[in-house]
């Protein structure tokens, strides 16, 4: 099983769906969502940070729709008070 190292620290398991479910709020399409949710857990290495998962999420919504990217960005600006 993979795990997810989190901001604070703490550790959790891999879940797919978190990554479906925030694709989809940024507009992608359900299949979009669950083909780039299902790339990142393919390739996802025990430890990796959620820094990490953002990153290559954002950098797919992107080469599928920039606008996808923007509204990611602007929900952790806005709603969660993240920077970054």
């Amino acid at each position: 099983m993979v795990t997810v190292k989190k901001r604070d620290g703490r550790k959790e398991l891999f879940v797919v769906e978190k990554i479906v479910v925030s694709a989809i709020k940024t507009g992608a399409s359900p299949d979009i969502a669950r083909t780039i949710a299902h790339e990142i857990e393919k390739n996802a290495i025990d430890g990796i940070s959620t820094r990490e998962i953002k990153g290559k999420v954002l950098t797919m919504l992107k080469s599928k729709n920039p606008e996808w990217e923007r509204n990611w960005m602007v929900f952790d600006t806005a709603v969660k008070k993240r920077p970054e």
